[in-house]
């Protein structure tokens, strides 16, 4: 979220956005931990000894805004879809799961009158709320057997560092909160915090659910998936406990 500015002596404001283009280019090209580099840049120039430097800073940064608000779903798009296909060669999700999580999340959000903006945000949510496991060591993650304790702690970062991730993003800023409790229980003894009930944010409590019941009814390769039936008896047993019991009564009046 950082800006700068690059100050050009005795180059018009025609050189100047030759340059900004070539800068937007290279940014363009370059990956960096899987992400593209997002950028925007607004030009203007100073023609006149009367002119006051702080019009033309005024007039870059109004022209940067523009380009950032035109620019800004298409490069909300991209950030998603890097960080998707990052966590899909890091750990067992596939796109299969997240589109599914997606279409559940949705039909859950619009029962709750969630509007449009949140329904989005719980759509990049159910894409992205594992995402800090890019971040831990494949060996842990891609474990076959139980995990030992040191292992199961070091996996339990991943929401922290997935809030993390998010956080430094404009692109993903609506969503950090969400990926940092999705793993909390509505009787508070989840993790990280130990949130409760309505403190745990409705987009966490939803994803919580609909993850579980997908994860349940789905292979894995360290298990094997339990029919539709028995995952909505243990969401059921685990309703007032783990999960918000208002979101799985929803959920399985909606599947």
């Amino acid at each position: 979220g950082d800006e700068f500015a690059v100050l050009l002596k005795k180059t018009d404001k025609h050189v100047a956005s030759l340059l900004a283009n070539r800068i937007k280019k290279i940014a363009a090209n370059t990956i960096f931990c899987s992400m593209p580099i997002s950028i925007a840049l607004g030009v203007a120039s100073k023609t006149d000894m009367k002119e006051k430097i702080d019009k033309a800073i005024t007039e870059a940064e109004e022209d940067m805004y523009r380009k950032k608000l035109l620019e800004s779903k298409s490069a909300r798009s991209a950030m998603i879809l890097s960080l998707e296909k990052a966590l899909f060669e890091k750990s067992y999700e596939t796109e299969e799961h997240t589109r599914r999580l997606k279409a559940m999340a949705r039909k859950v959000g619009k029962a709750f009158g969630l509007s449009d903006s949140q329904l989005n945000d719980l759509a990049v949510l159910a894409a992205l709320h594992d995402i800090g496991k890019i971040a831990i060591p494949e060996e842990i993650i891609k474990k076959p057997g139980p995990l030992t304790s040191t292992e199961w702690e070091k996996v339990k970062k991943h929401s922290e560092i997935g809030y993390r991730i998010a956080q430094s993003s404009t692109e993903l800023d609506t969503i950090p909160l969400g990926i940092l409790h999705h793993h909390e229980r509505w009787d508070g003894t989840g993790y990280p915090y130990g949130l409760k009930g309505e403190e745990i944010p409705l987009i966490a409590r939803v994803i919580a659910v609909v993850d579980a019941y997908d994860v349940m009814t789905h292979d894995r390769p360290y298990k094997k998936a339990i029919s539709e039936e028995a995952a909505i008896a243990e969401l059921k047993r685990c309703s007032g406990s783990q999960f918000d019991a208002e979101v799985v009564e929803m959920f399985i009046r909606i599947i």
